[in-house]
Parts: structure tokens; C-alpha cells; sequence
């Protein structure tokens, strides 16, 4: 159930499926695989909307997804038509046989990701599995109801939940799986992925992939 998923680096997954590749928020990419059928962008903070990462994970074809709110950033990404997929929260679509959910992600006591921006979580079904990838999120109503399989969420807290917010935020949607995110680069640290884990409730497969 993990075997197909990679974290690259700070909030960056890859996920690898039989027919397509998914990447989530490129950011800090060392190659160029040029090998992504579909980009997930959850909003436009410059470690997660990153236009030189997008290009050296895009290939020929490759389809973008965007929260509706940053639709202006499409054109500019090279992206429109039937290659662009602008997602609401709790919108759903699909976009080269992948299927898409938008989750409202955003800060409750924090300044730095407001509701009203309208960004974003996605859950992509792939492989017959929903993985659930939060975006820079605290522990909402929202995100509280994802029904997934996996879980990826950020642990690094001072823009997003930390370890203990994370690991209550899903042990409440009781996925099968669950990778922390968002820590070792700008904030957090692998202390707070291994708290994460420790905080897991038995029967949740937690793993630590950065």
C-alpha cells in the first residue's frame, strides 16, 4: 500500500500508479524526470507552487490541478484547456482517468493559511486506493471528514498541525496507512515525524518516508 509512494522532500510526494504518475506540490526537485502525467498544486506558497519544479517533472501531455482560487496561475504554468483541472473545496473531477477530490485546507488559530482562500487537500483515487494528501492544514471539520486509505499529513507544526495535531486528525479518519509530510527542510524535524508515529492508534500502519 506504501510501496508506490515516494516523499521527495518537504511537503513533495510522488505517487506511482499501474497507468499514471502523480506528483503533489514538486518543490525542491535535485533531477528532471520528466515523467508526470498529472501535477497537483495545493496552493501557491512558494514550497509548493513551484513553476521550475513543474517543469522538471512535467512531460508532453501532462495535465495540472489547481485550487479554482489560483486559476490565475495557469496560464502562466503553461497549462489550460483540457490539460487544467480547477478544483473547489468539496469539488470533485477528473482529469486523464485519475479522480480528484478537493478538501478545504487551512489554519484555524494561524494567519498564514486563511479558509477564505480557498485552498486546498486533495484525495486522488489511484491503484484502487484513495490517498489523502492535506496541504498545509490544521485539524479541521474538513479534513475530519476524508475517507481514505492513506494518509499524508504535515507534522512540522508553526504553519501546519504538528505531531500531536496530526497524529488526533487521523486517528479520527482511521486510514489504513499513514506518512508524515511537511518537516526536514523549512520547518520541523524527524523527531516530530517519529512522535507522529508513536502517537498512531494501533492498526494504522504509520512509516516515515523522508
Amino acid at each position: 500500500m506504501l510501496e508506490r509512494i515516494s516523499v521527495l522532500n518537504h511537503a513533495s510526494v510522488k505517487l506511482t500508479g499501474e497507468k499514471f504518475t502523480v506528483y503533489i506540490d514538486p518543490y525542491g526537485l535535485s533531477g528532471a524526470p520528466h515523467d508526470a502525467d498529472l501535477i497537483l498544486v495545493t496552493h501557491s506558497h512558494f514550497d509548493h507552487l513551484s513553476p521550475e519544479d513543474i517543469e522538471k517533472v512535467r512531460k508532453p501531455g501532462a495535465a495540472l490541478v489547481l485550487p479554482a482560487s489560483e486559476g490565475a496561475q495557469a496560464g502562466g504554468l503553461g497549462f489550460g484547456g483540457e490539460d487544467l483541472l480547477l478544483l473547489k473545496p468539496g469539488g470533485r473531477g477528473a482529469i486523464r482517468g485519475v479522480e480528484i477530490e478537493g478538501v478545504a485546507s487551512y489554519n484555524r488559530n494561524k494567519p498564514n493559511h486563511p479558509k477564505s482562500n480557498g485552498w486546498l487537500g486533495y484525495v486522488v483515487t489511484l491503484n484502487g486506493l484513495r490517498y489523502y494528501i492535506a496541504g498545509d492544514t490544521d485539524d479541521t471539520l474538513e479534513a475530519r471528514s476524508v475517507k481514505c486509505d492513506v494518509a499524508l499529513v504535515p507534522v512540522g507544526g508553526t504553519y501546519t498541525t504538528d505531531a500531536e495535531e496530526a497524529a488526533a486528525l487521523v486517528n479520527a479518519i482511521r486510514p489504513r496507512a499513514a506518512v508524515p509530510i511537511h518537516y526536514g527542510s523549512i520547518v520541523g524535524s524527524q523527531k516530530d515525524a517519529e512522535r507522529f508515529l508513536a502517537l498512531l492508534a494501533p492498526g494504522i500502519e504509520g512509516k516515515r518516508l523522508l
